[in-house]
């Protein structure tokens, strides 16, 4: 049985440290194939002000997975077959075609990828769900880029 890695504290302290000086809302890192995602909890409610006497972590949320370092070499891959802008929806504005958690079809339309004005559908090679989506709304992506993966 393979031994869970133990949490690195100060990594995660200084990850928090770095979303309050910077203001981002989230910060992942990645080693020796284990995953710290730190991220701020946004929500419609006023963020609440944090005293000096707070500490960082309090004001994040933690979460540790051991998760595979290169998408690539997942089986259920799906990756972009040309260079282009990657738009999850048929327009702007529009529900996604699939969601993680998406049962799909072989043939249903996962992404679009804008090449040279035209947009090309990019169906699902294979049927089963959808397990992470890689790439962003309105992001270009790279030939061979993994788009998002499918077990």
């Amino acid at each position: 049985m393979p031994k869970t890695p133990a949490i690195d504290h100060d990594v995660i302290r200084d990850l928090a440290k770095l979303l309050d000086e910077t203001g981002l809302s989230e910060i992942e890192f990645q080693r020796d194939g284990v995953s710290i995602r730190v991220a701020r909890n946004l929500s419609a409610t006023a963020p609440r002000p944090r005293g000096p006497d707070m500490p960082v972590a309090s004001a994040v949320a933690v979460a540790t997975t051991i998760a595979p370092v290169d998408p690539t070499q997942h089986p259920g891959v799906v990756a972009s077959p040309m260079v282009g802008t990657a738009y999850l929806g048929p327009s702007p504005g529009a529900r996604p075609f699939v969601e993680i958690g998406a049962q799909v079809k072989a043939g249903d339309t996962l992404v679009i990828i804008e090449a040279m004005k035209t947009m090309n559908q990019i169906p699902a090679p294979r049927a089963g769900t959808v397990t992470q989506i890689l790439v962003e709304d309105g992001r270009p992506v790279e030939y061979g880029e993994p788009l998002l993966i499918i077990e």
